[in-house]
């Protein structure tokens, strides 16, 4: 065992209503209504499975002012397993359950729960057997509009065996959320914490990985199908020996996992194999997801025969329904077909466009004989490629291998398959 072990969660929503996935129909409104509340259950169980001495949670307990009644009870009853094992629990509140704002069930958490105050930052020590082995910093929004940039009143030393940061913002301005508590990376790694908890962002990633480390260990459970809810979700599990982190394990927890697939049509005949294509590829992603429930969307990209079926009529959208109908069961796991993003282009017949005889069949003429010979492409590309084109520059005068040329070669040949062919 480390010196100290702690998990680190953020961004759990709970009772979080799942608005607008309710039109795919069956029972997935209901299993997602419960899916950020079995996520919870997971965080809880993991947290006693790798045997913690602490959770920390950064913010967005809850998904709304209005704090659900099942929420809180399954958060006080999760609360309590963990402190029967002697785990202490500390939070922060973030913009979607602000101290301030909203109401509360519980009267009282139950022993070793601590709730960071939106008045300052606080320090709270974590023990084990009697001794401090670690000291958490934090402190949670008032408001939900919290413009403030909170990272700046923490004390920039610390003189605990290990000192945690809990807090929720936006770290770097990602524009992907909303800009509360906004702070730059560097004041962070410049303060006295050795780890910075963090919550707001939604995807999983470590900003920075030593001596400091600042990590967003993501939303437990994907929301939507928008970018930075795809994927899998769930929590850190920090280790920590002399004083720094020995172990960062992210443990995905999700219930439901959001992905969008990418397939490429060109060696696909007709709608039937089109189809079977994507019921395969539905297939592995519920593999990958280790049987866990999907909702999935996928782009068709790629030049091919079944381009025109997809734009015959309702051919898109024909082939979506024809995928739900078929039922959400695949294997031991439910997939649910939310959407096909339809980026398909005819094929493109050379031969046709060299017979047109036009500024497109010239082009074609002259790249292919470029093509050909890669001395002349290489010597094209340097007497033409402008003075600004830095990287393509770059790239001709360092090309004397073989794979540079192919890849000016391929480079030319994407550009070739852009023309536009007979309809």
């Amino acid at each position: 065992m480390p010196d100290f072990r702690f998990v680190h969660a953020a961004d759990l929503h709970l009772d979080t209503p799942f608005d607008g996935l309710s039109r795919l129909g069956g029972d997935l409104p209901a299993r997602l209504r419960d899916a950020s509340l079995t996520a919870f259950d997971k965080l809880v169980a993991e947290t006693l499975r790798v045997d913690a001495d602490a959770l920390v949670l950064a913010g967005d307990l809850y998904d709304g002012p209005d704090r659900g009644l099942r929420a809180q009870l399954r958060l006080r009853d999760g609360f309590a397993r963990l402190a029967g094992a002697g785990v202490q629990v500390f939070l922060v509140h973030g913009n979607h359950d602000p101290v301030q704002e909203g109401w509360s069930a519980i009267g009282a958490w139950p022993e070793g729960v601590h709730v960071f105050s939106a008045q300052e930052v606080e320090a709270v020590p974590v023990t084990r057997a009697g001794r401090e082995v670690a000291r958490v910093y934090g402190i949670s929004f008032a408001h939900a509009q919290t413009g403030e940039n909170l990272a700046a009143r923490f004390p920039k030393t610390s003189d605990a065996p290990f000192a945690i940061g809990l807090l929720h913002a936006n770290v770097g301005n990602n524009p992907a959320h909303a800009r509360y508590a906004p702070c730059e990376l560097a004041e962070l790694t410049g303060g006295g914490m050795d780890y910075w908890a963090l919550g707001h962002i939604h995807a999983a990633q470590v900003l920075a990985d030593g001596p400091v480390h600042a990590v967003y260990s993501g939303v437990l459970q994907g929301r939507s199908p928008k970018p930075s809810e795809q994927g899998a979700k769930g929590a850190y599990v920090v280790d920590v020996d002399d004083g720094r982190v020995s172990g960062l394990s992210f443990r995905p927890l999700d219930v439901v996992r959001f992905e969008q697939l990418t397939l490429d049509v060109a060696d696909i005949a007709d709608a039937g194999q089109l189809q079977d294509a994507l019921q395969a590829a539905a297939a592995d992603a519920a593999e990958a997801a280790d049987g866990r429930d999907l909702i999935l969307r996928v782009e068709l990209t790629g030049r091919g025969a079944v381009h025109r079926q997809l734009r015959q009529g309702a051919g898109a959208d024909d082939l979506l329904q024809s995928l739900q109908e078929a039922g959400p069961g695949l294997g031991g796991a439910q997939v649910w077909w939310d959407r096909l993003i339809d980026r398909t282009a005819p094929p493109l017949d050379k031969d046709a466009i060299r017979r047109r005889g036009d500024f497109s069949a010239e082009l074609l003429t002259r790249a292919e004989a470029l093509l050909a010979d890669a001395d002349r492409l290489e010597a094209f590309l340097a007497a033409h490629a402008r003075p600004t084109d830095r990287r393509l520059r770059d790239l001709v005068a360092d090309s004397d291998a073989a794979s540079d040329r192919a890849t000016l070669a391929a480079a030319l040949d994407e550009a070739l398959d852009r023309l536009e062919p007979d309809e």
